[in-house]
This record gives structure tokens, C-alpha cells and sequence, in this order.
């Protein structure tokens, strides 16, 4: 098997309180039953520190949490990984999801802890030398509010130390307005590999249909960058280093609940890749990852014995 790549995340964790399905919405002052809830870990960054955990990876995570039980309950889950986070003297960021039955689903989310996460403690929580020619995930840009306004600073680090920056810049609070999009652009400038959804984007390229919309960002980017788009059940589509797209088709299963998706896809995808795996077959790890995930209760990550480890020439990009 080949040397696995370094690997590390840094943006939001926090706790999410899903429940559902509910529909229609309830009127107010009314009490509706559910079928599902479950309290668990949570944000971008720590959904996909949950996958590399459970893969047995080593990886490097830095985040911060708020002073209350939520977030020394965060810290413990992610041990040893949080010895060095900061606290911040504020509630712990909580997001409440309540899924529909037609697989969309409402967020409500307290600011709390994650605006106060700034560049000077991501320094200072990473070990660089180790993750030289490695990939770094930053995700939740539009919620790290410190940290994402000293990026400039965080990609000129990660570009001395010869380490790659892996790009998800969740949706935006406000939508992409332009200040949002031209935010998004200067990153994607800075970045070897870019992973949105559809809607993001279709919505930051201003291209209606995926392929446009990822060659479209691609052309914002770095000589020999990755694009990304995750399409749900329709699977993934990636644009290689040479131009060349590649899709992943998704299974069929029976959802739970599909919060936090695309970040175990992001955690199955950046493994496979960093493992020297074709982009073909590191957007099918990717894709059966998360399908597995939307379908467990509780989660599971794994996508069937061998897939990982499949070794196909013709499917290199």
C-alpha cells in the first residue's frame, strides 16, 4: 500500500441536535411528535475529523470550542486531538436540523464559539513541518469569521511548508453576494482542490449545469487543481489535473438523514487521494462513504470490503 499523504482540518466544530422528519411545518405555539433525533458531534471540520477517526487515520485537527458542557463534550469526543484548542468564554456554537421527508432539511444555528477561532491559534495549534506535502482541509469559511478574514496569511503558510489546501467553503450566511463571491474567488485562486455541492457551485460560478460550473472554477485556480461538485443521489463529478472529468455514480439506500453529507465525503475523498488513489476511484470512496452514512443509525463509515484498497490503472486522471 502506498505512504499515506498528511493529513489535516481546521474550521468549525460544533454540536447538532437533528431531528425529523417533519412536515409541514408546525404552526406556532404547536407540539409536533418526531421519529428521529440524535445529539451528536458536528460542523464541517469536526464531521469530517469523525470519518478519519473512525478509518483509523492519522491527522491533525485544530478548532475551538466555547466554556459550557457542550464544549468540553466536543473536546472529549475529539481527545487527543483538542488538547491545544482555545475556549472561548461564550456558549458552544449549537446548530438544531430538523429533516423533511423529502430529503431537505431547516437549520437553526447559534453563532457562539466559532467566530472567535483566529489565524495566530490555527499556527500555533498545527505541527506544519509534519504536514509538508500534505493536504490541509479548511471548511466552514462564512462561520470562522476571525480566521477567515487572516486566510491570506493561513495560505501563505501552507504554501512555505509545501502543503496543499483543500477548499470547502460552505454556503454563505448572506448567500453569494458579490462580496461573497469575490471572497470565494480570491481563495480558489489559493487553493490545489476545491469541494462545494451543486447549488454552491452552480451558484459561485454563475453556470447552471455542474460540468460548466467546475470548469468554470477550475479556471480560477492553480495549475493542476481539483474540482469537486457533489451532487447527492446523483454521486459526484471531479475535474482532474488534466482537464480530464471523471463521475461517481451513488447507490441507491434508504436515507436517514443526510446532514453532514458532503463532509464525510470530503473526509472519504481527501483519504483515497492522499492514499495516491486515482480521482475515480478516490470520487467512488468518497461517494459510498457518505451514502453509508446517510443510511446508519447510528452512522457508520465504511463503503464494503475492498473498495478502498482497488487499484485501477485506467481510472487514473
Amino acid at each position: 500500500m502506498s505512504r499515506m499523504l498528511p493529513l489535516a482540518v481546521v474550521g468549525n466544530v460544533n454540536v447538532d441536535l437533528i431531528m425529523g422528519p417533519a412536515t409541514p411545518w408546525p404552526a406556532p405555539g404547536t407540539e409536533i411528535i418526531v421519529d428521529h433525533d440524535e445529539l451528536r458531534v458536528g460542523g464541517a471540520a469536526g464531521n469530517s475529523a469523525l470519518v478519519w477517526s473512525a478509518l483509523g487515520l492519522e491527522y491533525q485537527f485544530a478548532a475551538n470550542t466555547g466554556s459550557d458542557q457542550f464544549g468540553t463534550w466536543l473536546r472529549e469526543a475529539f481527545a487527543p486531538h483538542s488538547a491545544s484548542w482555545p475556549v472561548v468564554p461564550v456558549g458552544t456554537t449549537l446548530s438544531v436540523g430538523i429533516t423533511h421527508p423529502n430529503g431537505e432539511r431547516t437549520f437553526f444555528t447559534t453563532r457562539g464559539h466559532l467566530p472567535a477561532l483566529d489565524w495566530p491559534q490555527v499556527r500555533d495549534m498545527l505541527d506544519w513541518k509534519a504536514l509538508t506535502g500534505g493536504t490541509l482541509l479548511v471548511c466552514g469559511s462564512f462561520l470562522t469569521d476571525a480566521l477567515t478574514a487572516q486566510y491570506e496569511a493561513l495560505f501563505d503558510h501552507a504554501d512555505a511548508h509545501g502543503i496543499r489546501v483543500a477548499l470547502d467553503t460552505g454556503w454563505p450566511l448572506e448567500g453569494w453576494t458579490a462580496a461573497n463571491c469575490g471572497a470565494a474567488r480570491k481563495w480558489l485562486s489559493r487553493s490545489a482542490c476545491l469541494l462545494l455541492n451543486e447549488v454552491e457551485a452552480t451558484a459561485l460560478s454563475g453556470q447552471p449545469e455542474p460540468k460548466e460550473a467546475a470548469s468554470a472554477l477550475r479556471s480560477l485556480m492553480p495549475a493542476g487543481a481539483l474540482v469537486v461538485v457533489k451532487r447527492g443521489p446523483e454521486g459526484a463529478l471531479g475535474l482532474g489535473a488534466d482537464g480530464g472529468q471523471w463521475l461517481a455514480a451513488a447507490p441507491d439506500v434508504t436515507v436517514i438523514d443526510t446532514i453532514g453529507a458532503g463532509d464525510v465525503f470530503n473526509a472519504a475523498f481527501l483519504a483515497a487521494h492522499s492514499l495516491g488513489k486515482p480521482l475515480k476511484t478516490s470520487l467512488e470512496y468518497g461517494v459510498h462513504i457518505a451514502s453509508t452514512a446517510i443510511s446508519t443509525l447510528p452512522r457508520r463509515y465504511d463503503a464494503g470490503p475492498g473498495l478502498y484498497l482497488k487499484e485501477d490503472a485506467d481510472e487514473r486522471a
